[in-house]
């Protein structure tokens, strides 16, 4: 070793002190880098990567069961011709949904106890596929302590030994004889789910829209590697969970809108007070633009039903408009007060101006403004308000949830070469990296504005005790500012996860002329097919390696009109294709999904999923097309990955301690 080398050695003595409390010996340190060596050699885990669930519960649990595919194309490259394709399509719907399809299996199978041992010999061979690219120890710790010892057995022995072939059968005979199959075939299909995907991606939106937001995130916070990049729709409600009135009135509103209260009512939201107001108030408007968009036939909506929601719906958006209102004249830096348009409506001619024209309403009738005060909630409106406010804070559910987007989330990611968000990144005109004002005298572009406005929303959950109006360090936000601030992130023109000229909000739901309703869409979403853009993007973020990636979603990808979900020659990729039902009709198809795993990038366009009954009943699979989008042109290891650089380093620290256990720098610690 060199002198240089000699004083890194002493000036990383502290470090190496504290490492050796680990490693106490040079057996131990060896043992350790042989152990990183070999699991650097192991190929790369599969990662899966998910955007714009909007609620949609049932296809997204469907998809993270099948891991977009994953899984029948392994039954399939493991059993080939040996089984006929219904047994192939039996097993897979087996292990998606082990508990149910079991009970219809048994309802018509006549020999049981075989198809016991023949199922769970092929359940033990799926298993050791999907294991192979882990080390036993990760493995055991995904095992469920019942079966912990016979899945490890099983998966390590071979039934070509001969030697081992009646060792095997004994134990799956056992496992029969015991009356232990059901619950040993439900527990290796829900390993064989967890090893199929090593991390799963969400770019963001799981809720508004569908039914289903509460479930995405109960099945998440018990998921064992996940991360989010929150979208306009995670931030909308984390607003309302941290106590902004606008973003509650929005959230309401879209609720209202698609007649989707099921995630309203699960968070405990006392919507009666709403009911009650809208009744008093608009007991006599046919409020005819606020009937709900039922996107399918619902027998709990009759004429009554459909009435009060559309006079809630119009209740909650009057008031959200005076919210907004009353946020934009607080904040006059991030110039939106030309949103505030119930001060732009002649009420007696019925007309609103807009940039000097005039618009016809097609309807005026708004009880609780004063055209004196447009903006000014009515006593009634208040108390309203208050009440709802009350029931957003105290949701405990809801809280749980938003603590878990918290932990999880991010506004971006780097993940292998990747660089993840949910929809755009601010731009000039040219193509050059947008300076967004975040907080006053405070501007950001790129990297640094994704990180800012990260500490933007987090600074709205702090210390409820803190003092909100006490002027910053850099950095740190006042509290009542960050609350406000969701509301431009949801709607503001250089938001990075809205992007367009406005939210036409008012006008579809008020005026005639749809010429209106454009929402000029930002220079990110013009300029995404450039190579030079997105380049110049992923430079600005670091993001190293020969393959790299954008990857987003937010805007549907319309694949019945011909559009490309890949973009700029390859280094974009929009797997946004329509996972709500609300955009089945306008994109063609239902999502995309995207794997990645250690032979390149497969990009999957799902059609519509039907039910879990039907997946369960009929063995009905989302139909799903693959699109090879990238292969490597060799098999990537965990060291080709971010977590191999980690592990690099931790190697090279670890032969720094051996060498200091060998020198005499330090000493081995012998018990």
């Amino acid at each position: 070793m060199t002198s240089t080398h000699q004083y890194d050695i002493e000036r990383d003595r502290h470090y190496l002190q504290l490492l050796s409390q680990s490693f106490p010996t040079i057996a131990d340190a060896a043992k350790e880098i042989i152990n990183l060596e070999a699991i650097m050699n192991l190929p790369k885990g599969t990662e899966h990567f998910l955007a714009d669930l909007h609620g949609e519960s049932e296809a997204f649990q469907h998809v993270l069961k099948n891991a977009s595919g994953n899984i029948k194309r392994k039954v399939n490259e493991l059993f080939g011709n040996d089984i006929r394709e219904s047994e192939k399509k039996e097993l897979c719907t087996l292990i998606y949904y082990p508990e149910q399809k079991l009970e219809l299996i048994k309802a018509q199978e006549q020999d049981i106890e075989d198809w016991y041992r023949i199922t769970i010999h092929q359940l033990v061979k799926v298993c050791r596929d999907v294991s192979s690219k882990y080390t036993r120890s990760k493995v055991r710790k995904s095992l469920p302590q019942d079966f912990s010892y016979i899945i490890e057995e099983l998966l390590h022995e071979r039934t070509d030994d001969q030697d081992k072939a009646a060792y095997v059968a004994v134990i799956v005979d056992t496992i029969i004889s015991t009356g232990r199959a059901d619950d040993f075939i439900c527990a290796i299909c829900n390993v064989i789910q967890r090893l199929a995907i090593d991390q799963l991606h969400i770019l963001g939106d799981i809720y508004d829209r569908g039914p289903g937001a509460h479930k995405i995130m109960d099945t998440l916070r018990q998921y064992h590697s996940w991360d989010i990049q929150w979208g306009n729709h995670d931030i909308l409600w984390m607003g309302a969970s941290a106590g902004n009135d606008a973003c509650i009135c929005n959230v309401l509103r879209l609720c209202l809108r698609y007649s989707n209260l099921a995630t309203i009512e699960e968070y405990g939201i006392n919507l009666v007070p709403l009911a009650t107001f809208a009744l008093d108030v608009y007991g006599d408007d046919p409020c005819e633009e606020f009937i709900p968009r039922l996107l399918k036939p619902d027998p709990r909506m009759d004429e009554k039903t459909l009435q009060l929601t559309a006079k809630m719906h119009k209740a909650i958006t009057v008031i959200q408009l005076k919210e907004e209102a009353r946020i934009f004249q607080r904040h006059p830096e991030w110039d939106m007060t030309d949103r505030c348009l119930f001060s732009h409506i002649d009420y007696d001619k019925q007309i609103c101006t807009i940039d000097g024209k005039d618009y016809e309403m097609k309807s005026c009738n708004f009880p609780t403004i004063n055209p004196a005060d447009p903006n000014a909630l009515t006593a009634e409106e208040d108390l309203l308000m208050q009440k709802l406010h009350h029931s957003f804070r105290i949701s405990e559910k809801l809280h749980k949830h938003i603590r878990t987007l918290l932990s999880h989330g991010c506004m971006y990611s780097i993940s292998n070469s990747n660089l993840l968000f949910h929809a755009s990144i601010p731009l000039c005109d040219d193509g050059t990296l947008k300076e967004v004002e975040v907080y006053p005298g405070m501007k950001y572009a790129g990297k640094d504005l994704m990180h800012n406005i990260g500490m933007m929303i987090r600074a709205a959950f702090q210390n409820e005790n803190a003092n909100a109006e006490m002027q910053p360090p850099v950095g740190v936000y006042p509290k009542n500012y960050a609350k406000d601030y969701f509301l431009y992130l949801w709607c503001g023109k250089d938001s990075p996860l809205f992007d367009k000229s406005k939210m036409a909000t008012f006008e579809r739901y008020f005026l005639k002329d749809k010429d209106t309703y454009k929402e000029e869409k930002g220079n990110y979403f013009k300029l995404r097919d450039s190579a030079e853009v997105c380049d110049r993007i992923l430079d600005a973020f670091e993001v190293k390696g020969e393959n790299r990636h954008i990857i987003n979603g937010h805007v549907p990808v319309h694949a019945s009109k011909g559009e490309n979900p890949i973009k700029a020659g390859g280094r974009l990729m929009v797997i946004d294709g329509g996972f709500s039902e609300a955009y089945h009709s306008e994109t063609g198809i239902a999502g995309y999904t995207l794997v990645y795993h250690s032979r390149g990038f497969q990009l999957v366009q799902h059609e519509p999923f039907t039910s879990a009954r039907d997946a369960i009943v009929r063995e009905t699979d989302i139909k799903s097309t693959i699109q090879i989008v990238e292969m490597s042109a060799h098999r990537m290891r965990v060291a080709d990955t971010d977590k191999g650089e980690e592990l690099k380093s931790q190697v090279a620290d670890l032969k720094e301690l051996l060498y200091a256990y060998r020198h005499g720098i330090l000493t081995e610690k012998r018990i």
